[in-house]
């Protein structure tokens, strides 16, 4: 047992104060978990572009101040009342969903929506209690996503974090919670492209690069990256995509010119843009009679789209996922082992490394285009 269990710890945090400012480390108070939860101290976390999307303050009700924060690794300081799937010591990944066990969604084999943990942008408090766990001089800071990973330690609701291998690297498996299984179940889980197959993949950036990764490992032999970004097509070689559409190059709809690429459509598309014109497109340029289409991508909550009833009838499948279908506590340690036994190639993701008091380089890089994924190293 750890000296520090059931008492208030003192660490640094970045905090976000106001939309789009630099964040700024400070000396904050970390209160014991309560029944349900955990408290982890972080060894590492990366940049997700949901994180900079939030601190922008972009399209939804800003909540400041605020520890932004949600792809991480850590180890159990300590539990709260309850917990039985977790010990102090073991290595974890805290997930911005998570799996209660007890719901209709959580019993079921077809879902990962837990009812009472999925993802809720706006909550800057616990579940339980409705408080905060974070203070500076006695004012609450706002969690993120229920993780608040930019701290040195973090209270997370236990069905929000999943028991890991101890011999798994926490510098790199600290990815795995969020975008790489985001877009790698979408292929693995969701699309399930058979081996030969062709599969198309909208967006380039962390989510779709994990999609084409899910490709690679599924034996598809033609993987296709379309992005209107053409400097993304040499890194996504990497990633098994082998043939590259620019849909500007082109004067006419990007779905005709794939079908003309695929004898009549490819096998399944992944969309990982959140755009609704890609959306279209990537169920338009599906094979009729078993072509599937998997949205990945989130739009803006007011989008719609259409396309033509007939797309339908003639047998082509629109699917869509969250977390790539991945039950946090049940699946994640699964995809860690894909990664300890080299099936899952995780280090390529990793463009850059800073330490936590350059947190403010990882968003510039994301600003910049420059970044996959950033590992902000919080322990030194």
């Amino acid at each position: 047992m750890s000296d520090t269990t059931g008492q208030t710890i003192k660490c640094k945090a970045a905090i976000s104060w106001e939309a789009g400012k630099p964040l700024v480390i400070e000396e904050v108070e970390v209160a014991p978990p309560q029944a349900g939860e955990v408290r982890l101290k972080i060894h590492f976390t990366s940049l997700c572009h949901t994180d900079v999307y939030f601190w922008e303050a972009k399209g939804q009700t800003p909540l400041f101040p605020r520890i932004f924060g949600h792809e991480a690794s850590g180890v159990v300081e300590s539990i709260g009342q309850g917990v039985t799937h977790l010990q102090p010591g073991d290595h974890a990944l805290p997930v911005f969903t998570g799996e209660c066990g007890e719901c209709v969604h959580c019993k079921s084999e077809e879902s990962n929506m837990c009812e009472l943990l999925r993802i809720n942008t706006d909550r800057g408090v616990m579940i339980s209690d409705g408080k905060s766990r974070f203070s500076k001089d006695g004012k609450p800071i706002y969690h993120f996503l229920g993780t608040s990973t930019f701290s040195e330690y973090t209270v997370v609701h236990a069905g929000c974090v999943a028991k890991i291998n101890p011999a798994a690297p926490l510098d790199k498996s600290c990815v795995l919670s969020c975008g790489i299984c985001t877009g790698l179940g979408a292929t693995v889980n969701v699309a399930k492209p058979k081996p030969g197959s062709s599969v198309v993949i909208f967006g380039l950036g962390a989510v779709g690069l994990a999609a084409a990764e899910g490709a690679r490992i599924s034996g598809a032999s033609r993987i296709i990256g379309v992005d209107l970004v053409p400097a993304r097509f040499e890194e996504a070689k990497k990633f098994g995509v082998n043939e590259f559409v620019n849909p500007k190059d082109h004067d006419k709809p990007v779905q005709q010119v794939i079908a003309e690429m695929t004898n009549g459509g490819a096998d399944r598309a992944i969309e990982c843009t959140g755009s609704i014109q890609a959306m279209i497109s990537a169920f338009e340029c599906v094979h009729d009679g078993w072509g599937l289409a998997v949205l990945v991508g989130v739009p803006n909550k007011d989008d719609a789209f259409k396309t033509a009833p007939i797309n339908f009838l003639n047998e082509r499948t629109l699917k869509g996922t969250f977390y790539g279908n991945y039950k946090p506590r049940t699946d994640l340690p699964s995809v860690v082992e894909k990664y300890m036994s080299g099936e899952l190639q995780v280090d390529k993701f990793i463009t850059h490394s800073v330490p936590f008091s350059e947190i403010n380089k990882a968003f510039d890089y994301m600003l910049k285009g420059q970044s996959i994924r950033c590992i902000i190293r919080m322990q030194e």
